[in-house]
């Protein structure tokens, strides 16, 4: 089931109020995988802000080279065990040129974190924008934007993004490009998902009474909308940032993205690839930092969105009571825990 199913594919969880502050995060405590990622990102944002003071508590920096810690005999190995890891360099240095490899960690976080945050923000506002559009402008007005959500959503972003950041000029800052090129394509899942819950939204009471009432378009758009569009875009905003992370880290993969010498995960990952075998730690670190950074984005974007779902967490609950061999919900179900029939209203026992 896709992500635009999960938040649309019911619509009586569209219009379901938003959940309070409190309640929401009285719900993602009780989800120990949610404390676990949001404890990883805290982690890896302090890093990131933390970054120049972490690399001069190391005494390096990310752009030095080091000649003198690789082996120029046979092609710049790091000399030393693991990649030339000692107390002047915690992880080694990396191999051909020296450079510190706990410094350009550090500092790859801030970009490979700066630019899915920033992507991500672009295709909220992108999406919400247009989604409102859709939902409550005229017929003609829908069919032209959900046409052009549907283009931009069978686009193949890749392409486009090699082709997009291979043309723009070599001065223009590529974090702000990779953030700008990613969020353009990929604005077409929120619009969907906000277009849907618009459409749902928009034939409520209190919606139709604020239009009777003489209220414009995007007044009731800001107003009546945007609260309870809140925990849909908030939901699906938390699912797209993991998928940004993989994405700057592809393009810098493909050398259209980050360019030496700032350092990213994906571009640290395309230099490593001809040293797998020499030094496996140079390719490992940086792996693992995207595949951890991933995973933590992915377990907390699941339970943000069973957090703003009260129907999610209660079908959660009910399905764990059955499991146990609990009784069916008081208003009835479609059979008993051990497999037979309700007898129905009528009085007269169905047979098993």
């Amino acid at each position: 089931m896709s992500t635009e199913q999960l938040l649309t594919g019911d619509p009586a969880v569209a219009v379901s109020p938003a959940a309070g502050a409190r309640q929401v995060w009285r719900r993602l405590r009780a989800q120990p995988a949610a404390l676990a990622g949001g404890a990883v990102l805290v982690l890896l944002i302090l890093i990131a802000a933390a970054a120049p003071l972490l690399a001069a508590a190391e005494g390096q920096d990310p752009t030095t080279y080091h000649d003198a810690l690789v082996d120029s005999a046979s092609g710049g190995v790091p000399t030393g065990a693991f990649g030339g890891v000692s107390g002047a360099h915690w992880l080694g240095v990396e191999p051909g040129t020296g450079r510190d490899l706990f410094a350009r960690l550090v500092y790859g976080a801030q970009v490979s974190l700066l630019v899915s945050v920033g992507a991500t923000v672009v295709q909220v506002v992108i999406g919400l924008v247009i989604g409102l559009a859709a939902g409550l402008g005229n017929r003609l007005l829908d069919q032209v934007l959900a046409h052009t959500t549907d283009v931009m959503l069978a686009l193949p972003t890749l392409v486009f993004a090699i082709a997009l950041m291979a043309v723009v000029p070599a001065g223009f800052p590529r974090p702000l490009l990779l953030m700008l090129v990613i969020g353009l394509l990929g604005w077409g899942g929120t619009a969907r998902v906000v277009r849907a819950q618009t459409l749902s939204l928009k034939s409520l009471d209190y919606v139709a009474a604020a239009r009777l009432g003489g209220s414009g378009a995007w007044r009731v758009a800001r107003r009546e909308l945007l609260p309870s569009l809140a925990a849909p875009v908030v939901t699906y905003a938390a699912l797209l940032l993991p998928s940004n992370v993989v994405s700057e880290a592809g393009l810098s993969f493909l050398g259209v993205g980050v360019r030496p010498p700032t350092s990213s995960w994906g571009q640290m990952l395309t230099a490593a690839t001809t040293w797998f075998q020499a030094d496996p730690m140079y390719v490992l670190l940086p792996s693992l930092m995207i595949f951890i950074t991933t995973l933590s984005f992915a377990l907390l974007g699941d339970a943000v969105r069973t957090a703003l779902d009260p129907r999610a967490a209660s079908r959660l609950r009910l399905g764990a009571g059955r499991r146990r061999g609990a009784a069916p919900p008081p208003d009835g179900g479609p059979g008993t825990p051990d497999g037979g029939s309700v007898a129905p209203a009528g009085g007269t026992e169905a047979t098993a």
